[in-house]
């Protein structure tokens, strides 16, 4: 299976992680994996967004559809509802 190395962190720079995906692996599952290891709160939504490109990865695309390669960051971001 083929794996790229990139940069995780979260939007307020408080976290972040140099780590080995699979291509396949999903924008959700790599929101679920950063909420599990980094104790993130469990009841705020989440985006991840490619730094790079500056886009939102769909939840359901996996990260190679997303264009997502080695060296790339993804930013888990809380997603903000006005109100």
């Amino acid at each position: 299976m083929k794996e790229i190395d990139i940069v995780l962190r979260t939007g307020d720079g408080s976290r972040k992680a140099e780590v080995t995906l699979p291509v396949d692996q999903t924008g959700a599952d790599v929101i679920q994996a950063a909420v599990d290891n980094w104790a993130l709160p469990p009841d705020t939504d989440y985006s991840l967004v490619a730094v790079n490109t500056g886009k939102a990865i769909t939840p359901t695309d996996s990260l190679e559809k997303s264009g997502i390669g080695s060296g790339d960051i993804l930013e888990v971001q809380p997603v903000l509802v006005a109100g």
